[in-house]
């Protein structure tokens, strides 16, 4: 079996056992996330993204090492907006703190596969048809004008034609039935209100995905790295979730700076057969830009900005 291969099962294998560790003994039974187990998880998944990368440079190349890195960070930057879409749903649905938990686990599963399907295509376009990346440029340059020109966007998750469909062709509940996705009632499966943000957070990541695995596909081609690098930003979003909830507003500034970036990478795409940046110029690029729109959101709250 080849160095690569090893690799691959390698990484599920750890995957899985995280998951099985999280949901089968830390979260077994549900409960309200505090802040600081929050962020004590949030530098757990950070401290074994930072192994995995220096695992990468040392048994590996400092290359494949610093395309790891540049996907995370564009990954986790990124991933910043489905935050802001848990904190809405979560509210919008009443969903209660000690099931939020549970909802956001079983939406990160579904999320790992659906970008491994979209990773997997990504590539193999890539490979076969050079001029996509042209297409996956334009996109990402659009993407971020987009975002850049509507900070005001609201959700509105009756309006979602998921859910239209959703509850027309399946009986939901009005209530919660504490945990439970589903219950039993008259011999009928119906579902629950818990079932219907689990769907509708399943949908958006697709949305988001669409965005953020072409950034990640504009640094690196290597399907171990896009995917691998995806996957531990994915896996400790749940947590930062918890970690930031509270905050997260604070930093209004994050949608102009994660606008930037898009623009930037979608750029560096465009250009990829002109001059080919390098890798470590990018990663300070998107640095510099992440830490920009932090201290900017600082130095001038939203109130002082929107005067």
């Amino acid at each position: 079996m080849s160095q690569e291969a090893l690799l691959w099962i390698g990484f599920h294998v750890f995957v899985f056992i995280m998951l099985i560790l999280d949901i089968g003994v830390f979260h077994r039974r549900s409960h309200e996330v505090s802040v600081k187990e929050a962020l004590l998880w949030s530098l757990l998944w950070v401290s074994l993204a930072l192994a995995f990368n220096i695992g990468i440079w040392y048994y590996s190349t400092p290359q494949r090492a610093l395309e790891f890195a540049t996907g995370y960070i564009i990954e986790k930057s990124l991933s910043v907006d489905n935050l802001f879409v848990f904190l809405a749903l979560f509210k919008y649905f009443k969903v209660p703190a000690k099931y939020q938990h549970k909802v956001l686990f079983w939406g990160i599963i579904g999320a790992l596969l659906l970008r491994a399907v979209f990773i997997v295509g990504g590539v193999a376009l890539i490979d076969n048809f050079h001029y996509i990346i042209y297409v996956f440029g334009l996109f990402l340059v659009y993407t971020g004008f987009r975002l850049f020109t509507n900070k005001d966007e609201h959700i509105e998750p009756e309006k979602n034609p998921v859910l239209k469909l959703l509850r027309r062709y399946m009986p939901v509940t009005n209530e919660y039935h504490e945990d439970k996705f589903f219950i039993k009632k008259i011999g009928r499966t119906i579902a629950t209100p818990l079932f219907v943000v689990l769907v509708l957070i399943e949908t958006t990541d697709v949305i988001f995905a669409v965005d953020s695995i072409p950034a990640v596909l504009a640094i690196s081609s290597d399907q171990f790295i896009v995917y691998t690098s995806n996957i531990f930003a994915i896996l400790g979003l749940r947590t930062l979730y918890f970690a930031l909830a509270g905050v997260i507003h604070v930093f209004h500034y994050l949608n102009a700076g994660m606008s930037i970036i898009l623009m930037f990478i979608g750029c560096k795409m465009l250009l990829a057969d002109v001059y080919k940046l390098p890798i470590e110029i990018a990663l300070g690029v998107i640095v510099l830009i992440l830490l920009g729109s932090v201290v900017l959101s600082l130095l001038k709250p939203k109130n002082h900005a929107e005067n």
